[in-house]
C-alpha cells in the first residue's frame, strides 16, 4: 500500500552499496526528501516539475513487493520521464544501471489506428509484451505509460506465462514443447534464422532471435535436457559465445490463441495486471491525461464508424479496447490498488481537474504544494550560472550537478574551479566532503530544480549550456518512420524493390501463413505478376520518384539486373578516379589543430540556440579534419538560415586559439558586412579582433586592415574576392 512507505522513515531501509552512483548523492537525495516532506500522506502534490516528480516517484517505488505506474499525458515524454525515474532509483538505492533498466520500466502506446490495417511496430509491441512479462513475475517496481498506452486491450496474464520459460543448462524440456513455446509467444518458424521474431527448430537445435538482443540465440539438447546455449551471427549462421541462460519472453502484446482457433481472443486490460500486486497509481497532469483519452476513444469511433462505411471486416471497439469507465474507475477510485491516488498539477487547480473525470479522493481533503522551482536557462551564460549558485550554497542548499559523461563531469568540475567555486565528483570517497562543494555526477536527467524545503538544487547540462536533444525512444522513432512510410503511398503509385525492380503498389492485404494471419504490400509487375512483401520488410521498397511514367519490370527478367550491374560498374570507374584523387591529396601535409580546450567550450556554450542534429554531426566532423595532419577539404552545405555561419565562427575560434589566423570569403560587400558584424558579436567576450575587407572600407581603413593582417594582430578577417588580391598578405594563415 502507498501508505506505508509514505510513514516510513527514509533512512531506516537496508541499502545495497551502489555500483554506478555513490553512497554520498544516495544520502544526500535522502536527506533532501526527507526535509522537502515527501513521506506526509497527501492526496494530491502540486507544483512539482517533471524531472521533480520522478524523484517522487522513485522514492515511491522503492518496495518491491509493489508496483508504481505514472501516467503520462502523451508517448512524447515517456522515454525522458523513464530516464529521469531510473536516475532517481539509482541514487536512492544503489542499484546498478542494468538493474535499473529491468525494474523501471516504459509502456508506449501502439501509435497506430487498429482499423487501418496496420499492425503495431514490431519494437513497440515487444516493449509492451517486455512489460505484462515483468508484472506476471513480479519484477518490475514502476512502470511509466502515456494515457492512450492503457486503452487497447492486451493478452492475458495465462497466454504471457505460456510464451515465457527461462531456460538454463541442464533444464528439462524437449525442442518439441519449446517451439510450443515460442509460437505462443509469437514467434514464426522461418529457416534460416535471420531475423528478431523468427525460430525454427531442427532436431535436436532450436534457433531463435529474442526482440532487443543484437544476436539470435542456439539451444542444444542431449535428449530432453538442455546442453548448450549459444549466441551466433545471423549472416554466417556460426555460433559465437556460450551463454549460461536465457530468456524466452513474448513479443507482442496482443498474442495469437494459436492452439484453438488461430485468432485474437478476448484478451484483458492492462488494468487487470495490476490486480496481480499491490498498486500505486501516479497521475502527471490528470486534466491533460483526460484530454488525451477524450481524443484516443473518439478517433477509435470514427475510425470503427469509417471502416463499416467501407464495408471492411472490423471487429467492434469493446474487443479492442478497455471501456473508459473502467479507466475513469481506475483514475478516480483506485479499485483494488492502494487507496491513495497522487495527481501532480503545476498549472491546474484542484477545482479545475474535478472538472473532468479524473477527481482525486482526499482523505481528510489533505492536498500538499511542494514549492518546487525548475531551473533557469542559462544557455552558456556561465556569470549568471555562477551567481545562481553562490545564492543557493548562501541559502544552505545542496548543489548538484548532473553530467552526462564522465569527460563533462571533468569539465563542469574544472570550470566550476576557474571561478572560484568548489566543486567534486560525488563518490563513495567522499561521502562527509564539503557541504559548500558543488557535487558533480554522472547519470541522465532531462531537467534540473529547486526543492526549497529540501535545500537542494540540480542543475544538468540542458540547464547551462544547451539544450539537449530530446531523448526518443528508438522504439518509437522506428515506429514512425514505418507508418508514414505507408501514408506515403497510395494505390497505383509506382515503387521499386531492391531485388525485383519498378512495380506498382497495389494496397494492403492480410494472407495466411501457417496458423496466423500477417500483412503483406501487394505489388504488381509486367503481365499481372503479383508480388507479396510482408510490412516488416518494407525497407526493401522505396517510393519511384523519376520524373517520368516508367515501365513494369518483369519478375524474373533480366532487366532490372541489367540496370544494376550497369550502375555497378559506372559507379567503379567513379570509384577508382576518386581512390587516385583522395591518395593524391592524402600525401600532402598541412597543420594539425590542438584538441578542444576550457576557451572553446565556454565559445560554444555562449551560442543562444539550440545546434540541430546536422549542424552537431557537421562540427564534430569538421573538428576532426582540422586536428589531422591532412589538410581539410570539406563542403558545408545548407539553405539560408541553417546555421553554417555559427559553424564557421566555432572552427575560427578553435583556429585563433592555436596562434592561427583566419580568412571568411564572403560573395557580395553585404553578405561580407552581415558576417563581419555577427562574429564580432559571437567573439566580443574574447580577445579576438575581426576585421572586413571590402569596397566598403576607404583605402586608408584598406591598408590599416592589411597591415593587421601582415603583422598577425587581426585574427579574423572578412571580405569579398578582395581577399585573393595579390597584397593580402597573412602573417600566419590557418
Amino acid at each position: 500500500m502507498l501508505r506505508s512507505w509514505i510513514q516510513m522513515d527514509p533512512l531506516d531501509v537496508d541499502v545495497v552499496m551502489p555500483t554506478s552512483i555513490s553512497f554520498g548523492l544516495q544520502t544526500l537525495l535522502r536527506t533532501a526528501v526527507k526535509r522537502a516532506g515527501f513521506e506526509i500522506e497527501a492526496r494530491a502534490v502540486t507544483g512539482l516539475s517533471a524531472s521533480a516528480q520522478a524523484l517522487f516517484v522513485a522514492r515511491a517505488g522503492r518496495h518491491k513487493n509493489s508496483v508504481s505506474i505514472l501516467v503520462v499525458p502523451s508517448d512524447a515524454s515517456v522515454a525522458s520521464v523513464t530516464a529521469d525515474i531510473r536516475f532517481f532509483l539509482t541514487a536512492l538505492e544503489g542499484l546498478s544501471e542494468s538493474s535499473a533498466y529491468q525494474v523501471v520500466l516504459p509502456f508506449p502506446s501502439h501509435e497506430v489506428d487498429p482499423y487501418r490495417g496496420l499492425p503495431p511496430h514490431f519494437e513497440i509491441a515487444s516493449a509492451r509484451a517486455r512489460v505484462l512479462h515483468s508484472l506476471v513475475t513480479d519484477r518490475v517496481r514502476i512502470i511509466v505509460a502515456s494515457a492512450s498506452a492503457l486503452v487497447m486491450r492486451v493478452s492475458s496474464p495465462e497466454q504471457i506465462t505460456a510464451g515465457s520459460v527461462d531456460l538454463t543448462l541442464g533444464h528439462e524440456i524437449t525442442p518439441t514443447v519449446l517451439g510450443d513455446v515460442l509460437q505462443a509467444a509469437g514467434f514464426v518458424r522461418e529457416d534460416p534464422v535471420d531475423k528478431h521474431g523468427e525460430c525454427c527448430i531442427r532436431g535436436g537445435l532450436v534457433d531463435f532471435f529474442p526482440a532487443n538482443e543484437s544476436k539470435p540465440v542456439r539451444i542444444e539438447f542431449i535428449g530432453d535436457e538442455v546442453e548448450s546455449i549459444r549466441r551466433f551471427d545471423p549472416a554466417t549462421q556460426r555460433s559465437t559465445e556460450p551463454e549460461d541462460h536465457v530468456e524466452v519472453v513474448p513479443l507482442q502484446d496482443r498474442l495469437v490463441d494459436w492452439v484453438n482457433d488461430h485468432s485474437l481472443n478476448e484478451g484483458a486490460s492492462f488494468l487487470d495486471y495490476l490486480n496481480l500486486r499491490g498498486s500505486s497509481v501516479f497521475l502527471s497532469e490528470p486534466d491533460e491525461i483526460t484530454a488525451q483519452l477524450d481524443e484516443t476513444f473518439e478517433q477509435i469511433t470514427i475510425s470503427h464508424k469509417t471502416s463499416l462505411a467501407e464495408n471492411l471486416s472490423s471487429p467492434s471497439p469493446e474487443f479492442l479496447v478497455t471501456p473508459r469507465e473502467k479507466l475513469d474507475e481506475f483514475f478516480e477510485e483506485g479499485v483494488g490498488f492502494s487507496e491513495l491516488e497522487l495527481a501532480f498539477s503545476t498549472q491546474k487547480s484542484q477545482e479545475a481537474s474535478e472538472k473532468n473525470n479524473l477527481r482525486m479522493r482526499r482523505a481528510n481533503g489533505n492536498s500538499v504544494h511542494e514549492a518546487c522551482q525548475s531551473v533557469v536557462k542559462f544557455r552558456g551564460r556561465l556569470a549568471e550560472w555562477i551567481a545562481d549558485i553562490r545564492q543557493a550554497q548562501k541559502r544552505k542548499e545542496d548543489v548538484l550537478f548532473v553530467a552526462s559523461t564522465a569527460g563533462t563531469a571533468q569539465r563542469v568540475i574544472e570550470l566550476l574551479n576557474d571561478y572560484g567555486v568548489e566543486a567534486t565528483a560525488v563518490d563513495s570517497t567522499n561521502d562527509n566532503q564539503s557541504t559548500t562543494a558543488v557535487g558533480v555526477v554522472i547519470g541522465q536527467l532531462t531537467q534540473g530544480f529547486r526543492l526549497p524545503l529540501g535545500r537542494l538544487q540540480i542543475y544538468t547540462e540542458a540547464d547551462v549550456f544547451k539544450e539537449q536533444q530530446p531523448r526518443t525512444d528508438r522504439r518509437r522513432s522506428l515506429s514512425r518512420t514505418f507508418v508514414n512510410a505507408f501514408r506515403d503511398l497510395k494505390a497505383d503509385d509506382f515503387v521499386v524493390h531492391v531485388n525485383h525492380g519498378v512495380g506498382m503498389f497495389v494496397g494492403l492485404r492480410q494472407l495466411a501463413v501457417g496458423s496466423e494471419m500477417q500483412e503483406f504490400m501487394e505489388l504488381q509487375y509486367a503481365d499481372k505478376a503479383k508480388l507479396f512483401v510482408p510490412v516488416e520488410h518494407l525497407d526493401l521498397v522505396q517510393k519511384y520518384v523519376g520524373g517520368t511514367t516508367p515501365s513494369l519490370d518483369r519478375l524474373g527478367g533480366a532487366t532490372w539486373e541489367r540496370a544494376k550491374n550497369k550502375v555497378k560498374a559506372a559507379m567503379r570507374d567513379m570509384a577508382e578516379e576518386l581512390l587516385k584523387l583522395y591518395a593524391a591529396r592524402k600525401a600532402i601535409t598541412g597543420y594539425s589543430f590542438s584538441s578542444d580546450s576550457n576557451w572553446q567550450q565556454e565559445f560554444e556554450d555562449g551560442f543562444q540556440h539550440e545546434l540541430t542534429p546536422d549542424q552537431q554531426t557537421a562540427m564534430k566532423q569538421i573538428k576532426g579534419d582540422m586536428e589531422q595532419v591532412m589538410p581539410m577539404d570539406r563542403l558545408l552545405c545548407g539553405d539560408v538560415g541553417y546555421g553554417k555561419t555559427e559553424l564557421a565562427a566555432r572552427a575560427a575560434f578553435k583556429a585563433v586559439i592555436d596562434g592561427k589566423q583566419v580568412a571568411l570569403l564572403a560573395p557580395t560587400t553585404v553578405l561580407a558586412f552581415q558576417h563581419t558584424q555577427t562574429l564580432k558579436e559571437r567573439f566580443a567576450a574574447f580577445p579576438v579582433r575581426v576585421g572586413l575587407l571590402s569596397r566598403f572600407k576607404s583605402k586608408d581603413e584598406q591598408e590599416k586592415t592589411l597591415s593587421d593582417i601582415r603583422q598577425g594582430t587581426l585574427e579574423i578577417v572578412v571580405g569579398t574576392h578582395r581577399l585573393l588580391s595579390k597584397d593580402v598578405d597573412f602573417r600566419n594563415l590557418g
